[in-house]
């Protein structure tokens, strides 16, 4: 058992939230009992993971995406009454992590999509003020753009939207961004990479591909983000005496 306030201290010092200026914000969001002993992460706190924790007698909640976003109604009513209410009454605390989470070099969503389709790190960039948003590698050799669909559903068990470049090339070079990241395609074909792949697409991201001639994979917002959370939830408990667990939610999206 330990601290609440000794994890969040140690989790802003390690995540570096005073480095992101982001859409919500990030660290402690709702505050439940002082000491904390078995935490239950997972990717979004929607009720259904807030009820699976109640039944694990959680003691915190860890997730990607919490509450409070930017341009969002600020009143708590509605569902988010009835998720905060549920958090406040079962006395469980509420940890979220969102760029800081997709950003670490070690922990990372990003990072950990990488170990996940076997793609090689040789790099990352800064866009638009974020820090090691965008990430660059490449696959051991040149295969068909089939084989890196196969390879995305094989390591995340889902489908995923290729939208191929015109020469339909062999792919060498990657770059890639976890969850709603299908505008950052023109800064990877910037790069001259031989495919983009993130979570989400638009329905600009095919005309995009096409024009600028790169190889885009959407492999799914939920499924490209869920390794970042399980990561830091699997360090928390080498770093203190917690106990804890992920609980996969589905989301097809």
């Amino acid at each position: 058992m330990v601290d609440r306030n000794e994890i969040v201290n140690y989790l802003s010092e390690l995540l570096q939230l005073s480095e992101f200026n982001d859409y919500c914000p990030n660290g402690l969001q709702v505050e439940g009992r002082s000491e904390i002993n078995k935490i239950v992460a997972g990717v979004t706190a929607s009720q259904a993971l807030i009820d699976q924790a109640i039944e694990m007698n959680a003691d915190a909640v860890l997730v990607h995406h919490g509450y409070f976003w930017k341009g969002e109604n600020e009143t708590i009513t509605g569902i988010k009454q009835k998720r905060i209410k549920s958090l406040l009454q079962a006395d469980i605390s509420l940890l979220a992590y969102h760029l800081p989470l997709d950003c670490h070099p070690e922990l990372g969503n990003n990072i950990e999509l990488a170990k996940r389709l076997g793609i090689n790190v040789t790099n990352s960039m800064t866009v638009n003020g974020i820090k090691n948003i965008v990430w660059i590698g490449e696959f051991i050799k040149a295969c068909s753009p089939e084989a890196v669909k196969e390879a995305i559903h094989q390591g995340l068990g889902r489908q995923t939207l290729h939208l191929p470049a015109n020469d339909n090339r062999q792919i060498k070079t990657v770059a890639w961004c976890t969850g709603g990241a299908q505008g950052y395609i023109q800064q990877a074909a910037e790069l001259g990479v031989d495919a983009y792949i993130s979570g989400e697409v638009s329905e600009q991201t095919c005309h995009l591909a096409r024009e600028l001639n790169i190889h885009y994979f959407a492999a799914g917002h939920h499924a490209t983000e869920r390794y970042g959370v399980q990561a830091l939830a699997a360090h928390l408990e080498t770093k203190f005496d917690v106990d804890t667990e992920y609980v996969e939610i589905d989301n097809p999206v």
